[in-house]
């Protein structure tokens, strides 16, 4: 789809949570006005104490409107902090109603491009719900009645009205310029930061390894190069921002001064009163103070705008999971028609024009060398990866036609690389479930094998684990991500390489868990390397350069690969394949 047609259908989509305020929003533009209104209190207070107050030496005249000013002042604190609570309810409802769906597409993008770092959409939306609850959102609401103080500094005198008016649009250059200035600068530290947190997550994932191999100093190194670029790119934002609020807050004093000194010339050739020039001096304080913020807070604005940008990118790239009809339970039953596979971001397909079939009760074993399409031939049956061509069918439907959370239940998945979450081992087999199955949770952990393993640790199935498995070995992972794998009693087991960690004890577990998936009359696909892997099957794939090299039963491919490779030999001249 093209990219102006996939970035209209993410803004649109964020409008529309936006506009779901609307009503908030009128809210605090009323509310606005008459906190602006309010703010006339100070100069109109200012101008009665100084021209009438002081000129008539009244003390009950003082009292009176100071009584009527601390009530003005009062209901305009009120009315503030009411459009603050109001804001900030608009940005929690924005993110709530967001939550769910930026968590959605980063996932599935995530899943195709794991190199992306698109979990930052979460970021981004927290971004965005923090300018609408900062101040300088208030500001926004409170820039149209700049020219109304403007105004009214005009009527005082006209001199007065010119001198407000000129650092006005001075105040305002300041801000385009900082927009400008600022853009390039934040967008390299908000790159160089999110480059930085991901080798710290990297080497910390892999501490062990990096400890093992005595690679602290270099991976410091090489975290501190990435660290000090990132703490530039900050320095030099910070300096940036801060040179440009500097001179915004210097200069808006600048005017106050100035306001006064020529107020005082106005007073002095009777041309103003000295309350007129106390009250312009307050009021063009007023009318400034919007744009003074809007440049301090200008770091926030640019980081929201670029979540809101990648934002519209993300939900535009990644579209809502389309409504499916429910299907009924299939039988395990594996169709691949013709099937070419492209991995995201790649150009060239890596599976070309598969074709095979998987019945109930068998096992399939799919072997070929690295790099011949095993893990993408995995990645396609579980709806992971789309075919770019061809078909895959369960039971008669394509994978698409199964709504993801439902496949998910059907075709259990064992990575070649299994990653467990922080939690007990329990909540890692019941797959983060917010109500486990504690029935289902022993089942699955039996049928793996894993029964016993897990009851020898400290607290059984209660276990406290960490993201990278903790002090359990390679073995207990891989079964428990096997259980795992299990835990919706699947129909269709795929296993990627899934006795790589194993022992024996660990491997005849494995293939007992195979025997009763068959026996069940469920299948099971084993994507492997070592023939003890593939002890249990009756099929076998062999993929050579994403390719179909041969398919049918395990010991005619067997046979038939043995007659190649003795012919090969023969040929080679009794050499052997070197």
């Amino acid at each position: 789809m093209d990219n102006s047609i996939q970035r209209a259908r993410g803004r649109e989509e964020l409008r529309k949570a936006r506009k779901e305020s609307r009503g908030l929003y009128w809210f605090v533009a009323i509310f606005s006005f008459l906190v602006n209104l309010l703010m006339l209190t100070g100069p109109l207070y200012m101008l009665q104490v100084y021209d009438r107050v002081l000129g008539s030496r009244s003390e009950a005249t003082l009292l009176a409107l100071t009584a009527i000013v601390a009530f003005l002042y009062g209901m305009m604190g009120i009315l503030d902090f009411t459009r603050g609570r109001i804001m900030a309810r608009v940005g929690a409802r924005f993110q709530a109603k967001l939550d769910k769906r930026v968590f959605d597409a980063a996932v599935r993008k995530s899943a195709v491009l794991p190199d992306e770092r698109s979990a930052t959409g979460l970021r981004d939306l927290e971004s965005v719900q923090r300018l609408m609850t900062s101040p300088v959102l208030m500001s926004i609401f409170d820039m149209p009645w700049t020219p109304f103080f403007l105004f009214g500094i005009m009527i005082f005198h006209p001199w007065l009205g010119y001198l407000a008016i000129s650092g006005g649009v001075i105040l305002v250059f300041v801000a385009i310029l900082n927009q400008i200035s600022t853009r390039r600068p934040i967008a390299q530290s908000s790159h160089a930061s999110m480059r930085s947190e991901a080798i710290s997550d990297q080497i910390q994932s892999e501490a062990e390894m990096i400890q093992a191999m005595g690679m602290r100093r270099a991976a410091f190194d090489r975290w501190q190069t990435a660290r000090n670029e990132s703490l530039t790119s900050q320095l030099k934002t910070s300096d940036m921002g801060g040179m440009f609020s500097s001179i915004t807050k210097t200069f808006r004093l600048f005017l106050q001064s100035a306001m006064l000194g020529l107020g005082a010339y106005l007073v002095l050739q009777n041309e103003l009163t000295p309350g007129a020039m106390i009250a312009g001096s307050i009021l063009m304080g007023r009318a400034l103070a919007p744009i003074e913020l809007a440049i301090g807070q200008w770091p926030l604005v640019q980081r929201a705008r670029k979540g809101w940008d990648n934002l519209v990118t993300l939900l535009g790239e990644v579209p809502p999971e389309a409504q499916r009809t429910a299907l009924p339970v299939p039988k395990a039953r594996l169709e691949v028609q013709q099937a070419s596979v492209i991995p995201p971001g790649d150009q060239q397909a890596s599976l070309r024009v598969i074709t095979f079939d998987l019945k109930p009760g068998q096992a399939l074993g799919v072997i070929g060398p690295s790099g011949s399409g095993k893990s993408t031939l995995a990645r396609a049956v579980t709806g992971v990866w789309r075919c770019a061509g061809g078909k895959i069918r369960l039971d008669g439907a394509t994978l698409d036609q199964y709504d993801p959370e439902r496949l998910g239940e059907y075709i259990g998945y064992l990575p070649q690389r299994v990653q467990l979450f922080e939690g007990t081992i329990a909540d890692n087999i019941a797959r983060l479930s917010g109500q486990p199955d504690a029935e289902k949770i022993v089942a699955a952990a039996k049928k793996a094998a894993a029964h016993e393993m897990i009851l020898k640790l400290p607290d059984g199935y209660d276990t406290k684990i960490s993201a990278t498995g903790g002090r359990l070995s390679g073995g207990q992972i891989q079964r428990i991500g096997l259980a795992r794998a299990m835990y919706s009693d699947p129909i269709i087991l795929v296993l990627d390489e899934p006795n790589s960690n194993l022992d024996n004890e660990g491997s005849e577990a494995l293939n007992q868990a195979i025997r009763v998936m068959k026996s069940e009359g469920k299948s099971v696909m084993i994507m492997a390397h070592r023939p003890s892997a593939i002890q249990e099957c009756e099929m076998l794939l062999v993929l050579e350069g994403g390719t179909r090299a041969a398919f049918g039963p395990k010991d005619e491919v067997l046979r038939k690969m043995v007659q190649n490779h003795e012919q090969i030999r023969q040929a080679s001249g009794g050499g052997g394949v070197r």
